[in-house]
């Protein structure tokens, strides 16, 4: 797949099955985040990595935050088995680097761009993946769970596999013209 068609008809994928990137692969999408814009060369991201045995663990600190944080108990009861839906998640968390020229809220957009950069280069070599989101990504007993400072902050879980289907296409094309203006 070219990189225009890569990046024009990309879409999430959460019917996820193993296998998961891993080795080369896996190496490829981690490296993928490197490349995204990043002044001053912060690299204000961690990647903590989640599979086999580690979505249990992943799955128990989500449930003991759910606890922690008085969610419903329905939350509480389906956030051990979030994790699980594929074989492999990375939870991204933006890490504050300070700096007098680079705001936190500039390195959290970098930390972003590395989710989607992992996803596109997953998407690139046949994986499947989703950002997932949600109430953990700002659930600050989590954010220490996962040894995060309180100037850190969690951008996104980035679930990652084999799609069990292939995605399904947008339903409308969407028109730059709606969302421009020139000046």
């Amino acid at each position: 797949m070219d990189a225009i068609t890569l990046l024009l008809e990309r879409r999430s994928c959460s019917a996820l099955t193993a296998p998961a990137p891993e080795g080369e692969a896996l190496e490829a999408v981690l490296k993928a985040a490197f490349r995204v814009p990043d002044f001053r060369q912060l690299r204000p991201y961690e990647f903590i990595l989640a599979a086999g045995d580690g979505l249990d663990r992943l799955g128990a600190l989500l449930e003991e935050a759910a606890k922690q944080s008085g969610k419903s108990t329905e939350i509480v009861n389906r956030a051990y088995r979030m994790p699980h839906r594929a074989p492999l998640v990375i939870v991204v968390a933006a890490r504050h680097r300070p700096n007098a020229l680079v705001s936190r809220f500039e390195q959290q957009l970098t930390a972003g761009c590395a989710v989607m950069s992992m996803q596109l280069a997953a998407v690139a070599q046949g994986f499947g993946g989703i950002w997932r989101s949600g109430w953990p990504m700002f659930d600050r007993g989590l954010h220490t769970a996962l040894g995060l400072e309180e100037e850190d902050q969690i951008v996104g879980f980035l679930y990652l596999g084999t799609p069990l289907q292939p995605p399904e296409k947008p339903l409308s094309i969407v028109e730059s013209k709606d969302f421009t203006r020139w000046l």
